[in-house]
């Protein structure tokens, strides 16, 4: 009965996903966008409730091995659904980032008043907070091309500046107008921390910058870019996996992205269906994770007021052993 179980559960586990894609297929169909997500989350809660209620109902089955299989099982499949549903063009319920949304405001500013922007990659070199601001500067790229308007770009690593200098020069060709793009508007300045915050600071001094855009994965200098944008009167959009630095952006700067915003801008931006329909599964296995923890506390407290339920006792077989 103990090795039958866990095949059950995963067969539940199938059974409910492909009932729950066909509810959502028909919802979507229908034009419930916000029926279906909300139907979405309930049922894929179910996928991992189902299957659990079968291998809880019989003692002495390795718990926490076949739960996992059933939640990892369940989290898959609420990721290929929701990139399935993405490439083939269904709309995908994503919130507004007031940050990321105020991109094309700042570009906009600097377009109006003829004056140009500066985008700090941030001093972690080529890490993973880089590689997003690097995506994000190409979006801004993309627009200051589209819109004639400059962009000054300072680095302070070597392998950053060729990546910046070629997402640059290809975003200006993809708009049209190769020859606006100026190769010394890529500038490296210096890997020391507070001589690159001294030559970004000069630069927005003496360029009179209207926007300024800063992210990446900061340290002290983070304030000192901030306060020199604000007393120039720049725009500010910053966003920063360093949570010891956001206090300063979100003083000084007039939007700032934070948590895991940050690495969903490139999706957020872009709209690339893979990205996309990821970035709406993770939010899904999220909702799962919450109501799991949820129905944790829930049974554990009913199991405290002296109820003998076998299956109340289940978050105590998650436990490492």
């Amino acid at each position: 009965m103990e090795h039958a179980t866990l095949p059950i559960a995963v067969l539940l586990a199938a059974l409910s996903f492909s009932i729950l894609y066909k509810i959502c297929q028909a919802l979507s169909q229908q034009g419930g966008d916000h029926r279906s997500l909300v139907l979405t989350i309930f049922l894929s809660a179910m996928l991992v409730v189902v299957p659990a209620l079968v291998i809880m109902a019989v003692p002495h089955v390795p718990h926490r091995r076949a739960l996992g299989v059933v939640v990892g099982l369940a989290l898959a499949g609420l990721f290929w659904y929701s990139v399935r549903r993405a490439r083939k063009g269904k709309p995908l319920y994503i919130r507004r980032i007031p940050g990321l949304s105020a991109i094309d405001e700042a570009v906009g500013r600097a377009t109006e008043m003829g004056r140009p922007m500066i985008f700090c990659p941030g001093l972690s070199g080529l890490s993973l907070p880089t590689l997003q601001a690097l995506s994000i500067l190409k979006h801004i790229t993309t627009i200051a091309a589209k819109y004639r308007t400059r962009i000054i770009v300072p680095v302070a690593d070597s392998v950053v500046y060729t990546i910046a200098e070629e997402i640059s020069k290809d975003a200006y060709a993809t708009e049209g107008v190769p020859e606006q793009f100026n190769p010394e508007d890529i500038r490296f300045l210096s890997d020391d921390q507070f001589a690159y915050a001294s030559g970004c600071v000069g630069i927005m001094n003496r360029e009179k910058i209207a926007s300024n855009f800063m992210f990446g994965y900061f340290f002290a200098e983070s304030l000192i870019l901030a306060e020199t944008g604000h007393q120039v009167g720049a725009m500010q959009v910053a966003g920063t996996p360093a949570i010891t630095q956001i206090p300063f952006f979100i003083t000084a700067a007039d939007y700032t992205i934070i948590g895991d915003e940050f690495y969903a801008a490139s999706a957020y931006l872009s709209r690339e269906p893979t990205l996309l329909g990821s970035l709406v599964g993770q939010d899904y296995a999220k909702a799962i994770l919450v109501l799991i923890i949820l129905a944790g506390a829930v049974t554990l407290s009913l199991a405290g007021l002296g109820l003998s339920w076998h299956w109340l006792h289940w978050p105590n077989w998650l436990k490492p052993a």
